[in-house]
């Protein structure tokens, strides 16, 4: 047993449970975190701002399925990395973010970094945040968030460490001993019971969410087996790809699509919320009964279901594709999908006007196994709903929290877990002032990471709210600076294409960059 500081021994613990990148920033209450990292071989990314290393850590998890993990010091640098934490939550991201604390502040005022409340601020944004008082209490937190990122629904925690804690001698974690990894499963009665009234059905829906992303395989061959028909959240883009012709895509917050669903005679739901950013709605629009499935008890009952099913995804489509018989016929057509979605498409190009031709052109230019990496802006919000995703879990969105900001450390630490894969990061341009700074990243790391930043030169979504309110436009325009020439600045290369052509050809150009590219496009780009 080699007695180490405490620091350096949470670094050898984490490496050992399969940690092998961490995000943050060091500081002087945090340094003794980072006395290990580089003897256990973890690679540490500098982040420009705390938030910046939160949602690199989102990003990377997102993209690895593994837990993204960032230091942060005491106070401002775990406030500054609560917006990041709070899109975790909110998407359902594993992402441990480990900070120091003050030692003792009940009797003392004044000092550095001082909070009135920080293991409390951390609770307001993550599953759960603790601080342990002793190695062996650090060593027990570590372990249990690790075991709750694989056995329930994934969600982000913190863990604090007493600054004088951080430096003291302490003996090392014990083995990683073998951890129930398994998540729960539905009772076979209840797969039974699913499997009978599916095949009973004439018309059967299933709507996935993000939840199931993971099961796209036993997704797809439940639908096939039941010829169901399908619709998705954002977040479960691509789960059976745009061959399936019982498919609605991602059009679920179209209001058009309370009808089409009510249309169906059984409605099975896995993986979903059924939240407000997924329907943009009151009602689903469901008439039929139906089915929920959810690893999360406490979302079943919003709204309530006549079967409700506590399940982790994969399991239970896994048992209900072997439940069903094989494909038989199905009381929907795929001309009346496709016109429906034709319509929806039109819809949307008619609300936010000359975005859907710049996404088709830029679909067009990319690889197949680009992960996308979107912020808050209009043409994201089009092109989650008209880019028909060929698989699933590769465009990843602030869904819930709607935080700006969002797209490039994401997607830098999307970059970071997927070496020689394509990503692409898509913001607007005030979004992406909120963390432009994390160029400088990227910029270091050496990524060929292309950055097309979407430019109508104001909050054009905020706008628009404005006027369907009827409320006078007001701060809504923002001087913006030479966008070019400051990625330049940071080392980092710059287009301004002026066709969607030419839009084109600087994607893929950044693709084989040696450092990222910002590429920059108005509204009204050009289709020649």
């Amino acid at each position: 047993m080699t007695q180490r500081p405490l620091g350096a021994q949470i670094s050898h613990m984490l490496k050992a449970r399969g940690t092998d990148v961490i995000f943050g920033i060091p500081g002087v209450h945090n340094i003794e975190m980072y006395r290990g990292i580089e003897e256990a071989g973890i690679t540490h990314i500098l982040a420009r701002h705390e938030q910046g290393a939160g949602f690199m850590a989102d990003g990377y998890a997102r993209a690895s399925g593994k837990p993204g993990v960032c230091y942060v010091i005491t106070g401002p640098g775990l406030c500054n990395a609560m917006t990041a934490l709070g899109q975790a939550w909110s998407d359902s991201v594993p992402v441990l973010a480990i900070s120091s604390c003050l030692d003792e502040t009940a009797s003392r005022r004044g000092q550095l970094h001082q909070m009135i409340d920080q293991q409390g601020a951390g609770a307001t944004v993550c599953d759960w945040s603790h601080e342990g008082r002793s190695p062996e209490a650090i060593y027990t937190l570590i372990d249990r968030a690790l075991n709750e990122f694989e056995t329930a629904r994934p969600r982000p925690k913190h863990i604090q460490v007493p600054i004088a804690l951080g430096g003291s001698i302490a003996d090392p974690a014990p083995v990683a001993r073998n951890r129930v990894t398994s998540r729960p499963g539905a009772d076979p009665d209840q797969v039974a019971e699913v499997a009978r009234r599916l095949a009973a059905a004439q018309r059967p829906m299933v709507l996935f969410g993000g939840g199931a992303v993971a099961a796209a395989q036993a997704a797809r061959e439940t639908v096939r087996r039941s010829g169901a028909a399908v619709i998705a959240t954002y977040a479960a883009a691509g789960i059976m790809g745009p061959d399936y012709p019982l498919d609605f895509g991602t059009y679920l917050a179209r209001p058009d699509s309370a009808q089409v669903i009510s249309k169906a005679d059984l409605l099975l739901v896995v993986g979903s919320e059924l939240a407000e950013v997924d329907l943009w709605r009151e009602e689903l629009g469901a008439t039929a009964p139906m089915i929920r499935v959810d690893i999360d008890p406490t979302e079943l009952d919003h709204p309530a279901a006549d079967l409700a099913i506590v399940s982790d995804a994969g399991r239970f489509l896994s048992d209900l594709a072997a439940a069903l018989p094989e494909a038989g016929k199905s009381g929907w057509t795929a001309t009346e999908v496709a016109a429906s979605k034709a319509r929806w498409r039109a819809e949307t190009d008619a609300e936010l006007p000359g975005i859907v031709p710049v996404c088709d052109a830029l679909r067009a230019a990319i690889p197949a196994e680009t992960m996308i990496y979107s912020d808050m802006t209009q043409f994201a919000y089009a092109a989650k709903e008209v880019w028909p995703m060929d698989r699933p879990g590769h465009w990843h969105h602030p869904y819930g929290f709607g935080t700006l900001g969002y797209a490039l450390p994401a997607a830098i630490g999307g970059a970071v877990a997927r070496p020689g894969l394509p990503t692409l990061a898509i913001a607007g341009d005030y979004g992406f002032q909120y963390t432009v700074q994390e160029l400088g990243t990227a910029v270091e790391l050496g990524l060929p990471l292309p950055i097309l930043l979407w430019d109508n030169a104001k909050l054009k979504e905020i706008e628009d709210a404005m006027v369907r309110a009827q409320i006078a436009p007001k701060a809504v325009v923002a001087r913006n600076p030479d966008f070019c020439a400051l990625a330049r600045a940071y080392g980092a290369h710059a287009a301004a294409p002026g066709t969607l052509q030419e839009m084109a050809q600087a994607v893929q150009q950044a693709f084989a960059a040696d450092r990222p590219t910002l590429i920059h496009v108005s509204a009204g780009i050009a289709a020649g």
